[in-house]
């Protein structure tokens, strides 16, 4: 049995006191009927005049929460990506200042996308491949009160980690009774770094099962990405992901529990364990434009390990 959930059931906040929309058991299949990040407002006629005046509070709906029944805090929840399908259309703006290059780029811009199954050739002279991927998948998070989804954190959220397409799995930390899961902010494509503020933004339908582990602890977002990423030649890769204002201190934070990761998991010194990071874990800018916070991902392929 698949479970559906979707418009009206989302929100822009963070907030552990909203009701669920929905209620399952660990490792049900959920489908996420997910809109755009502006909510619905843009359409794939919209102008850019309209685009100006669009209520910016409504941007990074996100549709939840689900609460998984026995989930508790301290638990791990387990999503499992299957399937992320877009609606056949996208849109990239410019915001005046937004974005990594504000001082160059003042005026507002809106490119609308026409999504051609596995590709986009909308920009002249330009061909796309799509990866359709969710920028926001994460629960509520222990602290109390109401939150903007804009900046990531330990609860996951909008970390807009592209290789969190179909066939990975990320893991979260739970904070609250049933863990709370809320997704969205759909991209079909986009750039390590999402520098001018967006991805390709577009409505898009996933399909997760969510499942509650037990049997290990994190205090931040864990994933593992399938084979023929980038990251992870062959045998997929693990990865680690953390947010700061500080680039630093996230490649640091990132690096610690790597470092962790490689002693707890694969029995190596901590000595080694650290020189097979300088070696062989990747580190990439995730996101930039969530000011003030900065995502970066570290991965390890498994290959090392085969």
């Amino acid at each position: 049995m698949i479970h559906r959930i979707g418009p009206p059931n989302v929100h822009t906040r963070w907030n552990n006191r909203l009701e669920p929309g929905l209620e399952i058991e660990s490792g049900d299949i959920v489908e996420f009927g997910c809109l755009d990040s502006s909510g619905g407002q843009v359409t794939p006629t919209t102008t850019v005049e309209e685009y100006a005046q669009m209520d910016r509070g409504r941007i990074h709906t996100i549709t939840g929460p689900v609460h998984v029944r026995g989930a508790r805090p301290g638990d791990v929840l387990e999503v499992r990506i299957r399937r992320v399908e877009h609606h056949g259309w996208g849109w990239t703006s410019i915001v005046p200042g937004l974005g990594t290059l504000p001082e160059r780029f003042g005026e507002t811009y809106l490119f609308l996308w026409r999504l051609e199954g596995g590709e986009t050739r909308s920009m002249p002279g330009v061909t796309l491949a799509l990866a359709p991927f969710l920028g926001i998948m994460g629960v509520a998070p222990s602290e109390s009160g109401e939150f903007r989804t804009r900046p990531p954190g330990a609860f996951g959220g909008n970390m807009d980690v592209k290789q969190l397409v179909a066939g990975s799995v990320l893991y979260l930390p739970v904070f609250n009774e049933g863990a709370l899961f809320s997704a969205g902010d759909g991209h079909a494509a986009q750039g390590d770094g999402e520098v001018c503020i967006n991805g390709i933004e577009a409505p898009m339908t996933a399909e997760l099962q969510l499942t509650v582990r037990r049997d290990f602890r994190l205090e931040q977002p864990f994933a593992e990405f399938p084979p023929g990423q980038p990251q992870g030649p062959d045998l997929g890769s693990w990865a680690f992901v953390g947010s700061a204002e500080n680039a630093m201190d996230a490649a640091r934070g990132v690096i610690h529990r790597a470092v962790d990761f490689l002693m707890m998991r694969r029995g190596l010194p901590a000595e080694q364990a650290y020189l097979l990071c300088s070696v062989a874990l990747d580190l990439k800018i995730s996101q930039c434009v969530n000011v003030p916070l900065i995502t970066v991902t570290g991965t390890l392929a498994k290959a090392l390990f085969r």
